[in-house]
């Protein structure tokens, strides 16, 4: 099909945006991989929902009138054959009976294909019957009635069943009850029989999916919020339901997220961690619990069916996933649904992908393998979209990354040796030699991080895990911290693991589930209190050590620290994803061995040793992770606001996948406004003409630091309302806001602007930009001497990306320096070494080096792109060092900036510029 001329569009498109359209639905036409660039504020996001849908309606019209075509053929001529078949050498007979089976099987397909839009159309009409008749917009009094009575009800069950059993602890803990009293309610964490390691063993046939036929598009990003503003793109689009003027074409919709975003049941909703709220859920739906007889005699037990959660029945479910297919919602507008007529939103999205041709899920969830296979998603033929894809690479390489720490080994296998120990006289003989087996591997990790022989007597005691303060905080730790870097196979020979069959261990792991049983074991004991005697390791040792250490580790965090996460109550399934990747192919990563080093002949603290020592698996080689994607997908659509340097995306994923240029599309678009809207300068010295410099040797150079304040002062007379500094890492910007303080640079600037500092903690982000464009309302109106705020800020922070400093809030972006990543880190060296053995050479650079300088210029791509956000906005970029000026910038910039950029040699000529374009800005607006 050729692109149409024209789109529905809400409203008149911009060129650029027919443009982006036009290409975009040929490119997936033509079945390419496209990297679409398109400005933030371009309205790049209805354009990828009008191009693609637009296909989609096209292509489903397509299909329609093929199968009509071929039905009627079919039924007026039965002996023509459906395709040629080329059989000259062969006998008339075989000829003739190769074009029937044929023809037979096409007539099947065609059928099986007709059968199954049937399906659908029939599903969707009883669906919209009901939407239309608002069987669903308004539970009835006496249905909400009930759900606050079971809600209740529930809720009274509940605190009878806590009293129950505090008062038969009480009775254990009074009479000394052994091991024997509770092993009747074990059934659900004791394992199951396992019998065999024959890979084809219980393996499930899915089968052809009766709604396969339905064309499927997936639009992935990168956070909740850039989703849930997709969804309302879409809502406001030709395509949803409300707005389409074609009754013959709507688009279902289904957005996927986590159960932290769609559980509406409070006892799940208010666990402290996603681990524990997935496994919470899946024990809620074992729908089985057990109760003792009042017959202490009696050894039956009684089993009593329930529901134990009251969201999840199959009726409301139903519901709920009709309801999300026959009106475009977002994930709030789905849990407000799911909590009116109680029905689970994340099973009820699941149930509803069959169905659904756009598809809303996070990255995570498409990029990796098992998230995807347990989510219900299917690539075959469907077309992906991928948004926010500049740091596309990276992305696959950290979700596919995994670290353990000593800590958490030594806490797996504690558990798993009190549940072997537990319930070693329950075990069959293949399930004790699979657990010896992991509890080997346990410990040939915490060898290879330093935990000594000499230590496994302390194995159980939990007390020591993160050390006391002094030892936290390094004053009183003996020895070096250092990370190794190794091969997969040198870290398995280390280890002594390499005799281990992995695959048979994970195969194990996975069909015994053994992880969650684990889990189960240490919540039910946790809770309970029981006493059991088990000698010099008891479980109350381990169970009573197991609370301090989750407050013990919670205590010691780091405050500023952004990924402050309460402790596992059971590792043990992270370490199983942590072994996977020991499976990988050698070449595609390596291993990160952090450990304490002995210094002076001293004997390390174990202590120190928990605290520190780690291992991390590192993936160098993203492509193998992003290959089933290439491969499956009808047509892969990257975009980004800024894309450049693409050659990182090509050299790294596609290259190594042997996609060919051929099938490679690029497009990239200017921006909507005018020449005269953005400023872009390369500044390349101060006030006092002190060259701009800043590289890490001269980080510590007061008179560049004092000369960029004087610039900053001076730009604060003349740039209204807000300004925005980014620097290249946090310490810099402590060192800097340290020394201006010193020097009073920040008390002159304070003169006219209010100054903000960008805080590593989230929960503080909005907090600060709350009071930085309050700032800049208020002095808006021009009768204050303060003329806007200051933001301090850092490159790859939380304000570099996804934050829009638009109109005044942005009116001047400052970039200090260049932000390379830090040379000298291990783990940086060991991908550029990777990369210059691995990749071809970029012109005149090792592939390496080239990946290198993309990290930083899509830093600086990033940041800078903060400004202009919208048609009529306008804003000043400066870039502050020379080094900008020798470089090849204009090739690495997007070209709706390079193709404005000017190179100012004093600081004089940019002064004068900036002051003539706000100048001119507030002439015009007047």
């Amino acid at each position: 099909m050729e692109a149409p001329k024209n789109f529905p569009f809400p409203f008149v498109p911009y060129g650029i945006q027919t443009d982006f359209m036009r290409n975009l639905y040929e490119a997936i036409e033509d079945e390419k991989i496209g990297i679409f660039e398109s400005p933030t504020g371009t309205g790049k996001s209805m354009s990828i929902i009008c191009g693609a849908l637009k296909w989609l309606q096209d292509n489903d019209k397509r299909i329609r009138g093929i199968l009509e075509e071929g039905t009627a053929v079919t039924e007026t001529n039965d002996d023509v054959p459906t395709k040629a078949t080329d059989v000259s050498e062969e006998p008339d007979w075989i000829t003739e009976f190769v074009q029937k089976q044929e023809q037979k099987n096409e007539e099947k397909e065609m059928r099986d294909v007709a059968k199954k839009l049937q399906s659908r159309d029939k599903k969707m009409k009883r669906i919209l019957d009901g939407i239309q008749r608002d069987s669903f917009d308004e539970p009835s009094k006496k249905k909400m009635k009930y759900v606050k009575g079971m809600l209740k009800q529930d809720e009274t069950l509940q605190l009878m069943e806590e009293a129950k059993r505090e008062l038969e602890n009480r009775d254990k803990n009074q009479t000394g009850a052994g091991d024997n009293d509770s092993v009747g309610n074990d059934t659900e964490i004791v394992l199951d029989e396992y019998y065999s390691d024959d890979e084809n063993e219980k393996k499930i046939d899915d089968g052809e999916d009766e709604d396969s036929c339905v064309q499927k598009i997936y639009y992935c990003s990168r956070t909740h919020s850039q989703l849930t503003q997709f969804i309302r793109e879409v809502q406001k689009s030709p395509y949803s339901q409300t707005s389409n003027d074609d009754s013959n074409f709507f688009v279902t919709v289904v957005p996927l997220a986590s159960r932290q975003s769609l559980c509406i049941n409070e006892s799940v909703r208010r666990l402290s961690s996603v681990q524990q709220m997935n496994e919470r859920c899946l024990d809620m739906q074992k729908n089985v619990t057990k109760e003792k007889d009042e017959d202490k005699e009696n050894e039956n037990k009684k089993k009593k069916s329930k529901s134990t959660c009251p969201f999840k029945t199959t009726s409301n479910v139903n519901d709920l996933s009709d309801k999300i297919l026959g009106k475009v919602q977002d994930i709030e507008e789905i849990v407000k649904s799911g909590k009116e007529i109680t029905a689970c939103p994340y099973y009820a999205t699941r149930q509803a992908i069959p169905l659904a041709q756009l598809i809303v899920v996070p990255y995570q969830t498409l990029l990796h393998e098992s998230t995807r296979k347990a989510s219900g998603i299917k690539l075959k033929d469907s077309v992906i979209i991928v948004d926010e894809a500049h740091n596309l690479v990276d992305t696959i390489s950290n979700i596919h990354s995994i670290e353990v720490t000593c800590a958490q080994v030594l806490r797996a296998h504690s558990q798993l040796t009190q549940y072997s120990q537990k319930f070693s006289k329950r075990l069959k003989a293949k399930n004790l030699m699979y657990v010896k087996q992991i509890l080997f591997i346990l410990r040939k990790l915490m060898s290879v991080m330093g935990i000594s022989q000499s230590a496994t007597g302390i194995l159980d005691d939990h007390k020591s895990i993160r050390g006391n303060e002094n030892t936290s905080s390094g004053i009183q730790r003996k020895g070096q911290i250092q990370t190794t870097l190794m091969t997969i196979h040198n870290f398995l020979f280390k280890a002594s693991l390499d005799n281990i069959n992995l695959y048979n261990v994970l195969r194990y792991c996975e069909r015994s589930m053994i992880s969650r049983k684990l889990n189960g074991f240490v919540e039910k004991y946790e809770n309970s209190g029981s006493v059991l005697k088990q000698g010099s390791s008891s479980l109350t040792k381990f169970l009573s050590n197991a609370k301090k250490v989750q407050g013990t580790e919670q205590n010691t965090t780091d405050i500023n620290s952004d990924s402050m996460q309460p402790a596992m109550r059971s590792p043990l399934m992270h370490i199983e994803n942590f072994l996977s990747s020991l499976t990988s192919m050698n070449a595609d990563g390596r291993i990160a061995l952090t450990t304490l080093k002995h210094q002076n002949g001293q004997t390390l603290n174990q202590s120190d040793v928990k605290e520190i020592a780690s291992i991390k698996f590192l993936l160098l080689n993203p492509a193998a992770h992003f290959k089933d994607v290439v491969n499956e997908c009808r047509s892969l659509i990257v975009a980004g606001g800024t894309m450049q340097p693409s050659s990182s995306f090509v050299n790294q994923l596609l290259a190594p996948l042997g996609v060919p240029s051929t099938k490679i599309f690029e497009f990239s678009c200017g921006h909507v406004i005018d020449k005269d809207q953005l400023l872009p300068l390369v500044v390349c010295s101060g006030t006092s003409g002190t060259q701009f410099e800043f590289t890490f040797e001269k980080r510590m150079n007061f008179k560049l630091i004092d000369e960029l304040g004087r610039t900053l002062c001076n730009l604060c007379n003349v740039v209204p309302g807000g300004i925005v500094c980014f620097f290249p890492s946090y310490d810099y910007e402590k060192i800097v806001h340290t020394r201006w303080n010193e020097t009073e640079i920040l008390k002159r600037i304070s003169l006219k602007k209010k100054i903000f500092r960008e805080p590593k903690k989230t929960s503080q982000v909005d907090q600060i930009l709350n009071e930085y464009s309050t700032c800049i309302m208020r002095t808006k109106s021009g009768n204050d001497k303060i003329t806007g705020s200051l933001l301090l800020s850092v490159v790859g922070g939380k304000m570099s990306e996804g934050i829009n400093f638009s109109d005044d809030l942005g009116r001047c972006v400052v970039m200090v320096g260049l932000p390379y990543p830090n040379l000298y880190s291990a783990e940086l060296k060991e991908k550029m070494a990777y990369l210059d053995a691995n990749m071809p050479r970029v012109g005149t650079k090792s592939a390496g080096q080239s990946y290198y300088e993309n990290l930083c210029m899509k830093a600086v791509n990033q940041s800078i792109g903060r400004a202009i956000r919208h048609r009529n906005d306008h804003a000043c970029i400066v870039l502050a060092d020379h080094r900008y000026a020798k470089m090849n910038i204009k090739s690495e910039l997007p070209s709706w900036i390079s193709d404005k950029l000017q190179v100012a040699d004093r600081f004089g000529i940019a002064f004068g510029a900036v002051r003539k374009f706000f100048m001119d800005k507030k002439t015009a607006s007047r």
